[in-house]
């Protein structure tokens, strides 16, 4: 898609040593899958959660074999409120405590308004949004219970802040993430809890190849200032520096990882 090199692979610093972690949609190759990763890298142990067990069991071993005994998985639907509550007693149960929680889950989709179903609206609002909602509402029960603090991010886009034509639905829920890490921030500051967002315009991988167009794709990567989409591990350093304690007077914060911030 762009002939522009990307960066050089930032190797890990210890930024995230002694911390316990956990990560939904991790089970891929985008910005969930990254994100684990780095935070391996930064020395967090770290439970990945997916709605797709295999695909989640797969990414398991393959990390295992890296990081022997620092990461688990729990297969969660996060449209699901008895899941959700399972990943977090699990998070718990098997690390002892709860540093870190990164909402990934997201689902897209491209329709107009005037031909979009029911279906489609609710569907993408009920993982996007409502499921970024159950997880930071779980997360905050257990980190306020714990009385030690901790780490929220959420994962926005540049669509919450910007038109884009066929994604009202998305546009919609990620806006509503960007509303929910702020309003959550004020309110879990007085326990000791960060609250931010990352909001990323153009991210490739494999799946996104898949259910986007070839000329969509030229025409977002066009927009981008560097001329070249992002690595999902880009993303997932800025998510390292939310978590970590280089970003310890930041909260209720939308950090956009590109250059489209309106």
């Amino acid at each position: 898609m762009t002939d522009v090199e990307s960066p050089a692979y930032v190797p890990g610093h210890g930024l995230l040593a002694g911390r316990t972690a956990v990560v939904t949609a991790a089970a891929g190759a985008g910005i969930g899958g990254a994100t684990a990763r780095r935070f391996l890298e930064e020395g967090a142990r770290v439970l990945i959660s997916d709605a797709h067990a295999r695909r989640l069991k797969e990414h398991e071993a393959g990390l295992s074999r890296e990081f022997p005994g620092a990461v688990s998985a729990v297969v969660c639907d996060v449209t699901d409120e008895t899941q959700v509550q399972a990943l977090f007693e699990a998070a718990v149960r098997e690390h002892g405590r709860l540093d870190v929680v990164v909402n990934n889950a997201g689902l897209g989709g491209t329709s107009a308004v005037v031909d979009m179903a029911d279906e489609q609206w609710t569907r993408v609002l009920d993982v996007t949004l409502n499921g970024t909602f159950r997880c930071t509402r779980a997360a905050l029960r257990s980190m306020k219970a714990a009385g030690a603090g901790g780490v929220i991010v959420n994962n926005a886009s540049v669509v919450g802040w910007r038109a884009q034509a066929g994604q009202a639905h998305y546009a919609a829920a990620k806006a509503g993430v960007m509303a929910l890490t702020r309003c959550a921030a004020v309110e879990a500051a007085e326990y000791g809890v960060r609250v931010n967002a990352v909001a990323p315009s153009l991210a490739m991988h494999p799946h996104l190849a898949k259910v986007t167009t070839e000329e969509l794709l030229r025409e977002l990567t066009a927009r981008e200032a560097f001329g070249r989409y992002a690595e999902p591990w880009e993303v997932a350093n800025v998510i390292v520096f939310l978590a970590s304690r280089y970003s310890s007077y930041l909260t209720g914060e939308i950090v956009s990882v590109s250059g489209q911030h309106p």
